[in-house]
């Protein structure tokens, strides 16, 4: 999630630029995006709505934590009017620390 979309979320949030790539926490290429992230010690990775978050938080799943792979089209931060209201179906993962993932929602 984009700490723009966060914040809008209340998230409370400070950024810090890493060269540490999602897949040294051990999410799978396939499950790479362009944002990193770590809250209350699950990563996430990716365009992942507020609300998935706040469903992992609350059900404190034993996992590494959530992934939306690539920049889906209506995913937040992924919303301007620039796509014209379009929104592609998308899927949020739920990753093991074995870097197995799940299906944890999904979103069209």
């Amino acid at each position: 999630m984009p700490t723009s979309s966060a914040r809008a979320s209340r998230f409370a949030c400070s950024t810090r630029v890493t060269l540490r790539p999602a897949r040294a926490w051990a999410c799978r290429r396939s499950c790479g995006s362009c944002h990193t992230a770590v809250v209350q010690g699950y990563v996430i990775e990716g365009h992942v709505p507020a609300g998935d978050i706040q469903r992992l938080l609350k059900e404190r799943p034993k996992a590494l934590g959530l992934a939306v792979p690539g920049m889906p089209i209506g995913s937040p931060g992924m919303d301007a009017p620039a796509y014209g209201g379009r929104r592609d179906p998308y899927q949020v993962l739920l990753v093991q620390k074995d870097g197995a993932a799940t299906v944890f929602s999904n979103h069209s």
